[in-house]
């Protein structure tokens, strides 16, 4: 049975998050596509039977069905008890028309340290390298392919808009397989016609290399899984994206698939454990997948972290920028587009940070993102500069890969255990930590580090994905945010953590800079360890905050849930944005 959930626990950020994010009131066309879940499959195709609307496409993975409905369906099904039913939202990769109003004008230039600079043997710059970023360096990744750590053996997914074999990017017999679920498609991936998933895959795991044989990805020599759910415009919907989820998580087996990276999100509408995709993603979290987000571009302001990166289980990256100095370490920054935390539901995110600004990697001259930001490719390299935490997700899960050839028995929380104890926060020159923990989470990310650690039980603490998914328990985490409207963390027993300090790395207020640069250093020491990564049941006994007065006059429900207790369904119009464009940084 179904327990009852307490809204009351989450006013108060709720009704902070209004000022950051306009919430959309549930309104909508009511003849439309539509997700319908019910107890099993089976049961939600006689219930579409029963109201005379058509099955279109089974998503086992969260016992749903696909389908359209008119007004006359859409009102029976509302009130069949057991029945949810989701609009099947709107998704278009992260790129907007954010890139037409502040494209990149010129080459990227950078300031390279002649101690440092790679040439082509003649002391002369190689054009490629003069526009190469540094992201394996920054994290680590050279040392450890070095080491013969190349992700080899290791399968990675990525749900995007397909791939573009560059061949220098040596693909070969690495792609073990592809899939085009696009509108109900099962046919193999057939290129990228918008360019986005051949950025991230090259990112994560292409095998080019530069002058000097180093490589420029993260794991060159892992296998690869294409799933392909959106189109060559970068639109998508719900129901494309779990059902390559659904896919992913059915051939897990066959092509031993360890990591998944989802370069894309959406607004929250709903509680994490309500929202469709997030289901989705927590099975695949479940089946032993690790899971890998963006936290989106729709940074600075608090609480704007994406779906499914707004799921507690998963591993949500923001993005960090090295000011076009790639050899020069000391003015890195975190990107002032990349999403900040809290989530809705108090959990921090997101859990790290890697690198996003400006990066460089594989892309057809032929598309789309070629075409409309043209100033942004380097035709005789076939690579594109692009922003966001899009690529930083790509990074994480390259670094993945990494761990898990270095010890394939890690679990899912295991990796993601060691990759925020590994992790370095940017600290200023007096050795406060120059963002907060809802922005930076634990840090950079370094993946020497992460492959060395040995720590265990330090994420996902006090959390259960079978009983999540199975509706008998919910969490939270210990966000909160005071009366003047600064997000801090807290224990439950109702004390605080640095509530009294504004730069204590554990209270947010945007009071933070960001247009200054800062070490990412090893030695500092969370003073609380990963408590922050705790999470706590709801439930009818529990009050969360003792020591501030919840906001009155804001109910939740009436404008974000997609459905209630009682079955009825809200609907939500706005299409969602997965990683708009920004300019780059």
């Amino acid at each position: 049975m179904r327990t009852r959930h307490i809204v009351s626990t989450l006013i108060a950020l709720a009704a902070a998050a209004v000022t950051h994010a306009a919430v959309p009131s549930p309104a909508g066309p009511a003849d439309g596509r539509y997700i319908v879940q019910a107890a099993t499959v089976t049961v939600a195709y006689r219930d579409l039977a029963r109201v005379g609307a058509k099955s279109e496409r089974s998503l086992a993975i969260i016992n749903a069905v696909s389908t359209h409905l008119n007004p006359r369906q859409l009102a029976r099904l509302r009130k069949t008890v057991g029945v949810r039913v989701f609009e099947d939202r709107s998704l278009v990769t992260e790129q907007s028309l954010l890139s037409l109003l502040s494209p990149v004008t010129s080459p990227v230039v950078m300031t390279v340290s002649s101690l440092t600079t790679p040439t082509d043997g003649k002391g002369e710059l190689a054009p490629s390298l003069l526009y190469q970023t540094n992201y394996p360096m920054l994290v680590g990744a050279d040392t450890l392919q070095q080491s013969g750590i190349t992700g080899r053996g290791v399968t990675v997914a990525v749900l995007d808009s397909g791939l573009w074999q560059d061949p220098a990017q040596n693909y070969g017999s690495r792609l073990l397989a592809s899939i085009d679920v696009l509108n109900g498609g099962s046919g193999p991936v057939k290129g990228d016609a918008y360019g986005h998933g051949t950025h991230v895959t090259s990112i994560a795991a292409g095998g080019a290399m530069n002058l000097s044989g180093s490589y420029l990805s993260i794991a060159p020599q892992a296998n690869l899984v294409i799933v392909r759910a959106f189109d060559g415009t970068g639109a998508g919907r719900y129901a494309d994206v779990i059902a390559g989820l659904n896919w992913i998580v059915a051939n897990q087996k066959k092509y031993k698939i360890r990591v998944v990276n989802l370069s894309f999100g959406a607004t929250p509408e709903s509680y994490y454990w309500d929202d469709p995709l997030a289901q989705a993603v927590m099975k695949a979290w479940q089946a032993g997948i690790v899971v890998v987000t963006a936290a989106g571009n729709e940074g600075p302001g608090a609480m704007t972290i994406d779906v499914p990166g707004n799921v507690p289980y998963v591993i949500t990256t923001g993005a960090l920028t090295d000011n076009y100095t790639p050899y020069n370490l000391t003015d890195d920054r975190l990107a002032s587009f990349s999403s900040t935390g809290p989530t809705y539901e108090g959990f921090v995110k997101p859990e790290m940070v890697a690198p996003g600004g400006h990066i460089v990697a594989s892309m057809s001259s032929s598309s789309y993102l070629a075409n409309i930001d043209p100033d942004s490719m380097l035709l005789t390299e076939n690579l594109f500069t692009m922003s966001g935490t899009s690529m930083a997700a790509a990074v994480t899960t390259g670094v993945v890969a990494l761990m898990l050839q270095s010890d394939p028995a890690l679990t899912p929380d295991e990796v993601k255990c060691r990759l925020l104890a590994s992790s370095h926060p940017a600290v200023t020159s007096g050795g406060k930590l120059a963002y907060s923990v809802f922005q930076q989470g634990a840090g950079l990310i370094n993946a020497v580090s992460a492959v060395n650690s040995s720590a265990t039980g330090c994420a996902n603490i006090g959390l259960n994905v079978s009983a999540d998914l199975a509706g008998t328990e919910h969490f939270g985490g210990p966000a909160n945010v005071n009366s003047s409207g600064s997000y801090y963390i807290m224990n439950m027993a109702g004390s605080t953590w640095g509530a009294a300090q504004s730069a204590d790395g554990y209270t947010w207020s945007q009071g933070y800079a960001w247009d200054q640069g800062y070490s990412w250093s090893e030695g500092y020491l969370w003073s609380q360890g990963y408590s922050w990564s705790q999470a706590y049941t709801w439930n009818n006994s529990y009050t969360w905050a003792k020591s501030y007065t919840w906001a009155k006059g804001y109910t939740w429900a009436k404008s974000v849930p997609w459905w209630t207790s009682s079955g009825s369904s809200a609907v939500a119009t706005t299409p969602a944005s997965i990683e708009n464009w920004v300019p780059n940084q």
